[in-house]
This record gives structure tokens, C-alpha cells and sequence, in this order.
């Protein structure tokens, strides 16, 4: 099986202060690192790192050699990657000293994707396949719909959290995954149970607190965080994300899952960074081997 990914692409730089930023405030920082990052592209080398064969669908600017080069130095293929006018996306991010972070994002090509090149990708997809999709790009509800017609499971990751955009591909996805914030949010706004949405399931991330899966009919499938001592919490959410896909997509059922999507969360904190602190499988399975 494959994992298809339309996911933003960035440029993530990296800023490791004391303490992060008051309004108003003017801090010095005392590092700058530039690395591959975005919730698609993270996502999509955290599958491919968990041993999935994975395919990702986005868009940078024309003449970003430095992110091609990038995108081919992780793994991943550039024949579905479009070049557009619009600068490729670039991310700012401040790290604290205990991992905490605030980000801004410029979106740039992550809005300007090819309709023709997610058609022509996705029609090489087989029923079973898994197309993963973030709220950083266009063209979210067209391909979940190509996908869906094609019999393939929908993930989306409602972040950056707004409701329209969640509204209007919800029909077209099969997965759901929020965090406890966004959880609360999408409660109060829809007035429904998360059980009640016209979903198979809604993965909801709760940090350190672990994680649930809560499908109808069901008990919710509660999965604890594994303790580390974190360093950049940068990414985790995509890791979990992009590793749950590609375990369910290599047969694991839910439970299991779920477990190897946490710890290899729990590994990715202990790294900075995101795309290039993605674990690889054998780091996981080692990691929980120890657990």
C-alpha cells in the first residue's frame, strides 16, 4: 500500500531562546538553524521513516534548489512536487529551553497547488491507500473527494485549526485528528459528541497527557504518552500523525497503532528540529522494546 500526502512544504527557521517572547517584547536569540519543514512535509517523512512507501503532493517556488535538494536528501520523490510564482512557504519558530514553541508561518506556493498534478498523482492510487492532508494548503476538499471516490482512507489533521475549511472536507475524510484544543473547540462549535462525526475515527492528541481513538459505537482507545525529557516539541504532532498512517497503512490495528505513533513522538522531542527529527522504525521498535 501507499501513503499519499498533499502537504505543505516550508522553510523552518529555528530560533532557541531562554524564554519565548512577550507582546512588545524584544528577545535575542542564541541560535539560528534553517531546516525542511511544514505539517505535510513532516508528515510525510515520518511515514516514510515508519516504512511506508510514501508519495508527496505539494508545491515550492520556482528555482528553490535548496528545498528540492532537501525534499531528495529525506527521500522524497520531486515528480509531484509543482513549481509555482509564489515563494516557497517559510516558517519562524522560537524554541524555549523546556521545548515549548510559537510559530509563524508565511503560506506562499502551499496555497498554490496543482488541481492537475493531484489528479494525475492520485489516479495512480489503489482502494486502501491513505492520502494525508493538513489545513496549510489549497485544494484540501478536491482531493479528499478524488481520494474517496478511489476507495482510499482520508486523514486530516485539522491544524492550523479553523472550521470552515473543516467543515466543508469533513464529508471526504475518514480519520480525523485534532488536538485537545482543537477537540474543544470543534465540540462547542457543532454542538456534537466527537463520536457523532461522519467519521470512521477522530484521533484526538493530548500532549503528554497521551492520546485517544473514539469511533461510534465504541469505547475510546486510550493510548498514554511515553515520559522523555523534551528538547523541541517542534513536529510531534505531524510525527504522530504521519507514523499512525503508516502503521495502520503496514496492517497494524488501531491499538498498536496508536502505541507506535506515541513513542515515536515521544522520540521526536527529544531532537530539534522537525522533518530531519523524524525516528526511523528501528528506533521505534527499539525505543519500545525498553518501554
Amino acid at each position: 500500500m501507499t501513503v499519499y500526502c498533499l502537504g505543505s512544504i516550508n522553510i523552518d527557521n529555528f530560533y532557541r531562546l531562554p524564554s519565548l517572547p512577550k507582546p512588545g517584547e524584544t528577545l535575542a536569540a542564541d541560535t539560528h538553524v534553517v531546516g525542511l519543514g511544514g505539517k505535510g512535509v513532516n508528515q510525510s517523512i515520518a511515514a516514510l521513516r515508519a516504512g511506508a512507501e510514501v508519495v508527496h503532493i505539494g508545491a515550492i517556488g520556482q528555482g528553490d534548489a535548496w528545498t528540492e535538494g532537501q525534499l531528495t536528501r529525506h527521500g522524497l520523490s520531486l515528480d509531484a512536487i509543482a513549481r509555482v510564482e509564489a515563494g516557497t512557504g517559510h516558517a519562524v519558530v522560537a524554541i524555549d529551553a523546556g521545548g515549548e514553541n510559537q510559530i509563524i508561518i508565511f503560506s506562499g506556493a502551499n496555497l498554490e497547488q496543482s488541481p492537475e498534478m493531484i489528479a494525475a498523482t492520485l489516479s495512480r492510487a489503489r482502494p486502501g491507500d491513505s492520502l494525508l492532508l493538513q489545513n496549510e494548503t489549497s485544494h484540501q476538499v478536491e482531493a479528499a473527494q478524488l481520494a474517496r471516490s478511489q476507495g482510499m482512507q482520508v486523514f486530516y489533521s485539522a491544524a492550523p485549526f479553523a472550521l470552515d475549511p473543516l467543515r466543508a472536507v469533513l464529508p471526504h475524510i475518514t480519520h480525523l485528528l485534532v488536538n485537545a484544543g482543537e477537540a474543544e473547540a470543534l465540540i462547542a462549535a457543532t454542538g456534537s459528541a466527537l463520536a457523532d462525526l461522519p467519521v470512521e475515527a477522530v484521533i484526538v492528541t493530548r500532549g503528554s497527557q497521551g492520546a485517544e481513538w473514539i469511533s461510534a459505537g465504541a469505547e475510546p482507545l486510550f493510548t498514554p504518552a511515553f515520559p522523555v525529557e523534551p528538547v523541541d516539541t517542534t513536529g510531534a504532532g505531524d510525527c504522530f500523525a504521519g507514523s499512525l498512517a503508516a502503521a495502520l497503512d503496514l496492517g497494524m490495528p488501531p491499538a498498536p497503532a496508536m502505541r507506535f505513533a506515541a513513542a515515536a513522538a515521544a522520540l521526536q522531542v527529544t531532537r530539534p528540529g522537525t522533518a530531519d527529527a523524524m525516528p526511523a522504525r528501528a528506533e521505534v521498535e527499539a525505543f519500545l522494546a525498553r518501554a
